[in-house]
């Protein structure tokens, strides 16, 4: 069984499948996730689209559809057929509840993506080790914090990594969508999830109708992931401001990046995809308000953005809440835009994100971590068996 709640989990939940069938062709996974992990061929119980809500508001909204979903794959994992092994891709919350269940049931648990124990809630690592047979972790700083616990836990750099090193060849966006030469291309990234648009979607589109008004040629490119609609997003901007809407079937995310001079993004996973194509860009968050407010009491960082927390510096600006203005996100893109010597120097902050995510290869080295949490738990099995 495998499960995620997230788009980028579903993206790394493929790879993942696919570096296990081929050492293993008839492995079978089923569970929750994505468009992705299902053309990995795993069967899809529930899409992980209906739980990915983040906020205590959000969840409490959303609260009837995440319980029946955690009520189905508990009686799954103590069935008749439960699985031989739980793989568990970020999505805390909800994933450590479940490995709770899957300790209980016996089924052994790998989780992919350590829970951000660096960022609040560092005493979770107690109640991971409980219930987590291995993790692999995906940044280098993260192995430490599990020191002296029982679980075994392994550096396997970013699954990001694979997917940069496997793209095709690149496409020239601009010349794809006929955009002039001379105009600036801006990105707009509002993320993955539903409730991300609600809160930030409008401040994307009003901060691209200021930076339109400075610059007249210019062009807006929206990547939409796969869990989101198309149709809802271009419903929120003005018929006559200058935007294409980019799905995944179109080009990838890194030509998209790649194609703009600057971007505007949502935190989160995206923004280490924008750091890998080298892209100069702002970061931005907005939740609700009362979300916000205990966030803020219980997040521990320096830092909020991913490629700042990498760099262990602020390579990239940070905009959050209230500072996360449509002005104040247009004047960082207009910035990047008038000033080129501002933009190398983001450039290479972000050349210094890349190196420190190692190397690709994590699809394989999660796999490998997967066989040998099976194959000692085969052995314990087998040794429980001769005993009696």
């Amino acid at each position: 069984m495998i499960v995620t709640g997230e788009a980028s989990g579903d993206l790394h939940g493929a790879k993942l499948i696919n570096a296990v069938t081929a050492r293993s062709p008839d492995t079978f996974f089923y569970g929750v996730g994505g468009p992705k992990m299902a053309a990995a061929g795993c069967d899809i119980l529930i899409p992980g689209e209906q739980l990915a809500v983040m906020g205590l508001v959000e969840v409490i909204g959303h609260f009837a559809v995440i319980w029946r979903s955690f009520q189905r794959l508990k009686a799954e994992l103590h069935g008749n057929h439960k699985p031989d092994a739980l793989v568990l891709i970020d999505f805390p919350d909800f994933n450590l509840r479940l490995a709770g269940q899957a300790k209980k049931a016996g089924v052994p648990v790998l989780y992919y993506v350590s829970p951000q124990v660096w960022a609040w809630r560092r005493g979770r690592v107690n109640k991971i080790a409980r219930v987590v047979d291995s993790l692999a972790a995906i940044f280098p700083f993260e192995p430490i914090y599990y020191d002296g616990l029982n679980i075994s836990v392994k550096y396997v750099g970013h699954p990001l990594l694979d997917e940069f090193a496997a793209i095709p060849e690149r496409i020239d966006l601009r010349k794809k969508l006929q955009i002039p030469a001379s105009w600036k291309i801006v990105g707009l990234f509002p993320g993955s999830r539903r409730n991300e648009l609600k809160y930030m979607l409008e401040t994307l589109v009003e901060a691209a109708s200021l930076i339109r008004d400075v610059y007249p040629d210019v062009h807006f490119l929206v990547p939409v992931a796969d869990s989101l609609s198309q149709a809802e997003i271009q419903s929120k901007f003005p018929a006559d401001l200058p935007v294409s809407f980019i799905e995944s079937s179109i080009a990838n995310i890194y030509d998209v990046a790649r194609c703009c001079d600057t971007i505007l993004s949502v935190s989160g996973t995206v923004t280490l995809q924008i750091s890998l194509a080298g892209t100069p860009m702002a970061i931005f968050y907005k939740a609700s308000p009362l979300t916000y407010a205990i966030g803020r009491r219980l997040v521990r960082v320096e830092h909020f953005g991913l490629p700042n927390i990498v760099a262990g510096a602020r390579v990239v600006p940070e905009l959050l809440q209230d500072a996360a203005t449509p002005k104040a996100l247009a004047d960082e893109a207009l910035h990047v835009l008038n000033d080129d010597r501002y933009a190398e120097e983001i450039r290479i902050g972000l050349r210094k994100v890349h190196a420190k995510l190692g190397e690709a290869g994590c699809s394989d080295r999660v796999a490998a971590m997967l066989f040998e949490m099976l194959n000692k738990q085969e052995t314990s099995q087998s040794k429980v068996n001769n005993d009696e």
